[in-house]
């Protein structure tokens, strides 16, 4: 009996490593591609209003998609939808790298996304329904964090490296040979899991309109800088959006078997957790992308150079998660979380001093090494806090709602404060007679004041944490860490297939 403990406990935390390099790749194909935008678009002639979408394919479906995904895995079976997402990223990856043209490829980098929402909620199901809550579960999402948070400057600079030794093709294909391999031990290291008292009977209706609805309002927000804000396009599909989403809500109070079961949202801290989530997703897609602008259009730094630069903010968030999934089982998830929202916030406001004149020892080193504790303390107790009081037979759909949370957050913060810096740079060009010799500095005050909108979204999830997040839930969270329920592996996903 011992010996078939042991082998679950092994098998276990081989799964979390392979669920973790599943979740690098989701992350770092959101990231991996900037730096290689250039060449891309030399290679395949792209123009310059659609090079964004080779950033924007990927971040709509991956958006759109999340609920379903998540939805899908609890119903149709965890492993089983995961692995389809892989070999739907690895087939979509490997497309990619040979498009011969623009349409080509950005309908690869759609696949993409789509691949990886099926994948990211799946696998942190797998993760939650896997490690009971408690200890084992604290030390489990503290991996998971470390890798959501880090993978994003680690894909900067593989992003670099491969753009400049091997060409752009490759940070397509690097995600063949991983997702293939992890596809091909997941059946041998992960069993089948899904919620028993889910009805065969699916929601297509729920699911059809959620889906569009998620998608336009993602698609609204990412094109909002292009088209305007105040446009008949931005507008008309916010419009739309809402009615989708209205409807959905229609269809889910009438269904016998909802997509969304709103009962989920009676959880408080769930619900608290998912609105922090999207405040944090708005603050640190936005600072990723800033940062990357500064190092390159103020600083002139390489696209190596600027992979370099992010090392310290990689390293900062993967120690930080391990510290905090520690702190966790210590103090439970809201003064941790507190925490890493304050130390989120301070580092917006320290990013917001850059200088024309500065550097990366002056600017940058400094708030990196901030945001990354801050970041590394934030995503753990969050994802922790995402999935509280959930019902195993529901961890699909909580993975879905903070994964979703968190990608809406993203499209909407990137641009928001991408207007907010845009109409500082173009503000102060125009006082300067658009003489070129102005450029840097209008650059600069940009971001400056895109990395104080940032502050003040951090300081907004600051404040929602204290509100949203029950002090009660996160004590007896403490509890359960205390007494040690991950001792013993979770039956009903052991149990072979």
């Amino acid at each position: 009996m011992t010996g078939t403990a042991n082998e679950f406990e092994r098998r276990r935390w081989i799964a979390l490593i392979l669920l973790c390099f599943a979740q690098f790749i989701v992350v770092l194909d959101a990231s991996i591609v900037n730096v290689a935008l250039p060449s891309i678009g030399q290679a395949l002639s792209f123009s310059q209003e659609n090079l964004s979408w080779v950033i924007n394919a990927y971040v709509l479906t991956f958006g759109g998609f999340l609920l379903l995904g998540g939805r899908l895995a609890d119903v149709l079976g965890r492993r089983r939808v995961f692995i389809g997402g892989l070999l739907l990223v690895a087939a979509a990856s490997l497309v990619a790298g040979f498009a011969a043209n623009e349409g080509q490829l950005i309908a690869a980098r759609a696949a993409q996304g789509l691949g990886a929402a099926i994948i990211s909620p799946a696998a942190l199901s797998i993760v939650t329904t896997t490690f009971r809550d408690g200890a084992e579960r604290n030390k489990a999402l503290g991996a998971w964090g470390a890798v959501a948070g880090g993978a994003g400057a680690v894909g900067v600079l593989l992003g670099g490296m491969l753009t400049d030794g091997l060409g752009w093709e490759w940070v397509l294909w690097v995600n063949v040979p991983v997702a293939i391999v992890v596809a091909a031990l997941s059946p041998a290291l992960i069993a089948e899991s899904r919620s028993e008292s889910a009805t065969r009977r699916f929601d297509a209706a729920g699911a059809v309109s959620v889906t569009a609805g998620l998608s336009l309002l993602v698609y609204a927000i990412v094109d909002a800088a292009e088209a305007g804000w105040a446009s008949a396009q931005t507008l008309g599909l916010l419009g739309a959006s809402a009615a989708l989403i209205a409807g959905f809500v229609a269809i889910e109070l009438r269904s016998d078997a909802p997509l969304v079961p709103f009962r989920i949202f009676r959880l408080r801290t769930l619900t608290g957790a998912n609105v922090v989530g999207l405040l944090v997703g708005a603050a640190l897609i936005s600072m990723f992308f800033f940062i990357t602008l500064y190092l390159q259009q103020v600083l002139g730094y390489s696209p190596i150079e600027t992979g370099l630069a992010y090392l310290p903010l990689a390293v900062a968030i993967i120690l930080a998660s391990g510290v905090a999934s520690g702190l966790v089982t210590r103090l439970g998830f809201k003064p941790v979380l507190v925490i890493g929202m304050g130390l989120v916030t301070a580092a917006l406001v320290w990013f917001s001093q850059v200088s024309v004149g500065g550097g990366f020892a002056a600017d940058v080193l400094g708030p990196s090494l901030l945001a990354g504790a801050g970041l590394g303390f934030a995503f753990v107790p969050i994802t922790i806090a995402a999935v509280t009081g959930v019902r195993e037979q529901e961890s699909g759909l909580a993975s879905g709602l903070i994964n979703t949370s968190q990608q809406l957050g993203g499209a909407l913060g990137l641009a928001v404060l991408a207007t907010i810096a845009n109409s500082r740079t173009d503000d102060l060009m125009a006082n300067a007679g658009d003489d070129p010799a102005a450029l840097p500095g209008a650059l600069t005050e940009g971001f400056q004041s895109a990395f104080l909108g940032g502050a003040a979204i951090a300081a907004l999830g600051l404040v929602l944490t204290f509100v949203l997040v029950r002090s009660r839930d996160s004590r007896a969270h403490l509890g359960i860490a205390a007494a040690g329920p991950g001792d013993a592996p979770n039956a009903a996903v052991l149990a072979e297939s």
